[in-house]
C-alpha cells in the first residue's frame, strides 16, 4: 500500500469511522464488522480495494480480531486529550507498517510523498499505518479541536472533524444529526399544540 501524506482526509476519517463499528457505539446494531465479509464491505465503502491492501488478501477471521483491536487504538488516540498524545498515538499506529516516505510522480506528474507499507504486512498493519498518517495529518493541517465526540445525546461515537468549515457535530450526520433533528421537530410540533 502507498499512503499518501498530503491527503489525510481518508486515514482520519477511517479512525473515526472504524472506531464507531463498535458494539459500544452501535449499540442497537451490534457487531458492524462480525466478518471478513463485512470487513471488506467496510474497506471497499471507504475506498480500500483489496487488490491495494495487504497485498491483495481477502481477510480472514484473523485479520477481523486484529482490525477489532485497532479500532480501539484508533478511538484512543481520537479521545485524546491533548495535542502532543494525539501527535504520540498517531505516530505509533503509522510506526506499524510504513516505511520511510518516498517522494514519486503521482499520475498527473506532480511530486508527493508517499508512505510504503511493509510487503506482505497484516492489514491491520497497513490500516494503522493509513490511520495513524491521517491522524498526524489532521492535526498538523487542522488542529487537535478536530479530534470531537459525537453531541447526541446518548451517542458514544467520534470523529475527525475534516470539513471545511469544522462545525460538524455529529459522528454520523445522517443517522446522529437526523434523529435529533426529528426529535426537535417533534417536540417543536408538540409546543404548537399546547400553545393552542
Amino acid at each position: 500500500m502507498r499512503i499518501s501524506i498530503t491527503d489525510y482526509t481518508a486515514g482520519a476519517t477511517l479512525a473515526g469511522d472504524l472506531a464507531n463499528t463498535s458494539p459500544t457505539v452501535q449499540a442497537a446494531a451490534g457487531e458492524a464488522l462480525p466478518t471478513p465479509d463485512a470487513l471488506t464491505r467496510f474497506l471497499a465503502g471507504h475506498g480500500l480495494r483489496l487488490d491495494a491492501v495487504a497485498d491483495g488478501r481477502a481477510p480472514t477471521d484473523d485479520d477481523v480480531r486484529e482490525v477489532h483491536l485497532l479500532r480501539r487504538e484508533a478511538r484512543g488516540v481520537v479521545e485524546t486529550e491533548t495535542e502532543d498524545q494525539a501527535v504520540a498515538g498517531g505516530a505509533v499506529l503509522a510506526g506499524r507498517a510504513g516505511l520511510r516516505p518516498v517522494l514519486e510522480r503521482d499520475p498527473d506528474g506532480r511530486w508527493q510523498w508517499y508512505v510504503p507499507t511493509r510487503p506482505g504486512a497484516p492489514l491491520a498493519e497497513e490500516l494503522a499505518t493509513l490511520i495513524g498518517i491521517g491522524l498526524l495529518g489532521a492535526v498538523r493541517a487542522l488542529g487537535h479541536g478536530r479530534f470531537r465526540a459525537c453531541a447526541a445525546p446518548g451517542c458514544r461515537g467520534v470523529f475527525v472533524d475534516v470539513s471545511r468549515g469544522g462545525r460538524r457535530v455529529y459522528c454520523r450526520p445522517d443517522v446522529c444529526g437526523n434523529r435529533i433533528n426529528v426529535a426537535n421537530h417533534r417536540e417543536r410540533r408538540r409546543l404548537d399544540r399546547t400553545a393552542r
